[in-house]
């Protein structure tokens, strides 16, 4: 990889990349150290209140057949 992508990029020595082929193209991304620490945050608000509701709803559901 090109030194001025390495740095633009943040690549260092020990930065694993994914290589992925697109027809003709080639796409190489850097891989997070942390992946589940780069994910966190990522989706959208209130998702955890709401699955505590669905399932809240779901056990009233059985509780009533």
């Amino acid at each position: 990889v090109p030194s001025q992508v390495r740095k633009k990029l943040k690549i260092g020595p020990e930065t694993e990349l994914e290589w992925v082929v697109e027809g003709a193209t080639v796409r190489v991304i850097p891989l997070p150290s942390d992946p589940i620490g780069a994910f966190r945050g990522s989706g959208k608000k209130g998702m955890v209140k709401r699955l505590l509701g669905d399932r809240r709803q779901d056990r009233q559901r059985e509780d009533a057949s």
